[in-house]
């Protein structure tokens, strides 16, 4: 199991690879519906979201998880809580590849209320470029998807929290100023996220599933390799992928925490 995508990309990329069946989620929760039901219960609008003509497809996706009787919940809420995933379900309407219906319970700086309904390219407006170097190829990837494949990808960012769910960016990043570089080791975290992307045949639509793994900067320190592979794609990351992950605002604490690792193994291998 890789979590380490800066190994192979410091830039936006789709990267979208095939795997089987047994790999299509991690797992690695043994009761997520702990944490998932409360913020469905005091969140609603910000971890929960759906259509009015979903149902179907929130169906389908659930009868892949063995959920053939929610029990009153919307289908792919009941699906959600039994996973460490989120999951998003995208239908085509209008032309476009659209959020359907969502379960959001460990978002990135992001709210089920502002994706649902939204296409590809309205999500990923913000990211510089998507349009004109992305968009095609992924609605491409979306319309070709055939049933039986399931593709997954992995991206990363730095934060300087330690929760799943983070709906908001400006609470935490408010914080920054207060971390000390003693503290960069338990104080920033790699923020990677497993995605994958599998066709659903009878309703047509496609489920997207989210998993995030969190990793402070002390653990990611014990394995020299590890480390040095994630200052290389830090430092060699690309403009547009820096701004949009808000490397800016970490530079000087990330880069004070390699300084001072490099030297502790020198010091430590010498």
């Amino acid at each position: 199991m890789s979590h380490r995508p800066w190994e192979e990309s410091a830039d936006f990329s789709i990267g979208l690879s095939p795997i089987d069946e047994a790999r299509w989620l991690e797992g690695g929760e043994a009761d997520p519906a702990a944490r998932k039901d409360p913020l469905y219960a005091a969140h609603r609008e910000l971890v929960w979201g759906e259509t009015p003509a979903s149902r179907p497809g929130q169906a389908e996706a659930a009868a892949l998880l063995g959920i053939t009787d929610p029990g009153g919940l919307p289908p792919l809420y009941a699906a959600a809580r039994t996973v460490a995933d989120d999951l998003v379900l995208m239908e085509k309407t209008d032309g476009a590849w659209r959020v359907a219906a969502i379960s959001l319970s460990a978002p990135t700086f992001f709210t089920a209320r502002e994706v649902l309904g939204r296409s590809l390219a309205e999500i990923h407006g913000p990211v510089n470029g998507f349009s004109d170097r992305f968009l095609a190829r992924l609605v491409r990837i979306f319309d070709g998807l055939r049933p039986g494949l399931i593709l997954q990808r992995r991206n990363w960012s730095v934060v300087n929290s330690g929760e799943t769910f983070t709906p908001f960016s400006g609470p935490i990043r408010a914080r920054i100023g207060e971390i000390s570089p003693s503290e960069v080791g338990q104080a920033l975290f790699t923020r990677v996220e497993r995605q994958t992307v599998r066709r659903l045949p009878a309703t047509g639509g496609v489920l997207f599933s989210i998993r995030v793994w969190l990793t402070p900067f002390a653990e990611l320190a014990q394995t020299p390799e590890r480390l040095a592979a994630f200052a290389e794609a830090w430092r060699a990351a690309a403009p547009d992928f820096a701004a949009y992950k808000g490397f800016h605002l970490y530079a000087d604490l990330v880069e004070a925490f390699l300084r001072a690792e490099g030297e502790s193994h020198s010091v430590n291998g010498a």
